[in-house]
């Protein structure tokens, strides 16, 4: 019933941009937090950037920080994850998920979403 599609994946040059989206169905959209993961080949599961519910609150990994911005729409059931300046290391495939918290903010534990995305391959060619 829940179903969370990413789009917007694709080839870029070192220093280019992509806009990734996440479109939710089958929740109450504004009473999840909402955040991105990433896995490159060989390495597990990798905290990206989080959204609170409100979308009030942010956070990103440290790596990311200055390059990417994550936003939502409430009213539109959307996601996104604005990369800038991107690097052959963001090489991964990007998934969004969803967590039910209590508290209005964001988590970068994967074991706090219950729902994922299949993901969305980001190559980045130096």
């Amino acid at each position: 019933q829940v179903q969370l599609v990413e789009s917007g994946g694709g080839l870029v040059q070192a220093g280019g941009s992509l806009r990734l989206s996440c479109t939710a169905s089958g929740l109450t959209f504004s009473r999840y937090t909402m955040g991105w993961f990433r896995q490159a080949p060989g390495k597990e599961r990798e905290f990206v950037a989080t959204i609170s519910r409100s979308g009030g609150s942010t956070y990103y990994e440290d790596s990311v920080k200055g390059r990417f911005t994550i936003s939502r729409d409430n009213a539109k059931n959307t996601m996104v994850l604005q990369m800038n300046s991107l690097k052959p290391e963001d090489t991964a495939v990007y998934s969004c998920a969803a967590a039910y918290i209590i508290f209005d903010r964001g988590s970068s534990r994967p074991n706090e979403y219950g729902f994922w995305g299949q993901g969305t391959q980001v190559t980045v060619s130096s």
